[in-house]
């Protein structure tokens, strides 16, 4: 990474800035890289073109919400570490804190009908959002796995894999995922290294830990797999959550869980604060704090500890050839994941809801915050003239 030398700014301004993109930046990860783009690079010229964009193909080596990571970095160049704690707290607790109010109302057992239709509606469209992202995310995968035709085989097969596992073995996700990077870096080296086997029988236990403890432990843990072990963007999530929060623990119903997901779409700042409503509906405030404070944590040690060696990440071949095969299971989790999501759907009317979404997403190319506010206003409808509404 070209390293350029950076202003200092001050903290006051860091923390306004980053704040300011925290409270507009709707739209998920797209939206913030242009608010910080425009900020950092157009605005007041403190990065390079260069830099920021080698910062983008940085953070989206890692796990977890590379958005998020994109905006720590950008406060770490700035004014170091400070810095980066303070930006990176400005840009996520605008959202926070708004995710935290919604979930208390729409998880409310006395919330009124017409919130709950207009949850019921924007939960129908989140299964046509899923499939959106995956495909969303295809070309660029394609394009990592090469021209060879041997790599383009096993790239399907680590998608087909991963769609299974996103529609079946939710939780168990990130075994795939690991196993699908190792795969890939054995059939290009040649080599059996002793690791897979080793990190699938420490992860598995792991994984599986959730379901032997009490709420505040799965929720740690749930929130520890959304942050250090998820690839490919905020909706990977989705799996990794889904079982552990309606089947393992009944912290939510199936319906529930598709409004979390639709809330942390619509609201602003990281797509990953949808952890937070799980955490509330497992253990309140303090279920929800926990569960953001775990999730995000690893993001601000990663820019913190190896921020100055991102350029190294962008040029190591065996994380590139790993996240080959991961990234393409990722892809495939994803759209796995729409099936169950769709399972969850119980009125009749919200099918409609899901066909309309699929073809504002999926056929139109359009964008999905105004799905999912075009479902939740078909779901007030549904309410108001007397249509069930499933909880």
């Amino acid at each position: 990474m070209t390293r350029t030398e950076s202003p200092r700014v001050g903290i006051p301004v860091i923390i306004r800035e980053w704040g300011r993109i925290g409270v507009t930046g709707f739209g998920g990860p797209p939206a913030h890289i242009a608010l910080l783009r425009k900020l950092c690079v157009d605005r007041y010229q403190w990065l390079s073109a260069e830099e920021f964009e080698d910062a983008i193909a940085a953070t989206n080596l890692l796990p977890g919400p590379a958005s998020t990571q994109l905006a720590i970095f950008c406060a770490w160049r700035l004014r170091g570490w400070i810095g980066a704690i303070l930006g990176g707290m400005s840009f996520i607790l605008p959202g926070l804190i708004l995710i935290v109010a919604l979930s208390v109302v729409f998880l409310s057992a006395s919330a009124p009908l017409w919130l709950k239709g207009a949850a019921a509606g924007a939960g129908a469209v989140v299964p046509a959002v899923a499939l959106g992202a995956a495909i969303g995310l295809l070309p660029a995968s394609w394009k990592r796995a090469g021209a060879k035709s041997a790599t383009r085989t096993r790239w399907v097969s680590y998608v087909v894999f991963g769609v299974a596992s996103g529609a079946l073995i939710g939780p168990y996700l990130v075994l795939v995922l690991l196993a699908c990077g190792l795969i890939e870096i054995c059939s290009r080296r040649a080599w059996r290294p002793r690791l897979p086997g080793g990190a699938l029988s420490i992860s598995a236990p792991l994984i599986a830990l959730p379901a032997l403890m009490g709420s505040l432990g799965g929720v740690a843990l749930v929130a520890f797999k959304v942050g250090t072990l998820s690839y490919g963007g905020g909706f990977v999530i989705i799996p990794l959550m889904q079982h552990d929060a309606v089947v393992t623990y009944h912290w939510m119903t199936g319906t529930q869980f598709l409004d979390a997901v639709a809330l942390g779409q619509v609201t602003p700042g990281p797509v990953v604060l949808t952890v937070a409503v799980v955490g509330y509906a497992a253990a309140g405030i303090g279920g929800a704090l926990l569960a953001t404070t775990i999730a995000f944590a690893p993001s601000f040690i990663f820019v913190l500890a190896g921020g100055r060696h991102f350029d190294r990440l962008r040029g190591n071949r065996t994380v590139q050839t790993f996240l080959t095969g991961a990234g393409a299971a990722v892809i495939g989790g994803i759209a796995g994941s729409a099936i169950p999501l769709g399972l969850a759907l119980t009125a009749f009317w919200q099918l409609g809801v899901l066909v309309l979404g699929l073809i504002w997403v999926l056929a139109l190319r359009r964008s999905i915050v105004p799905a999912l506010l075009g479902g939740g206003a078909l779901g007030v409808v549904a309410a108001l003239i007397g249509l069930p509404i499933a909880r």
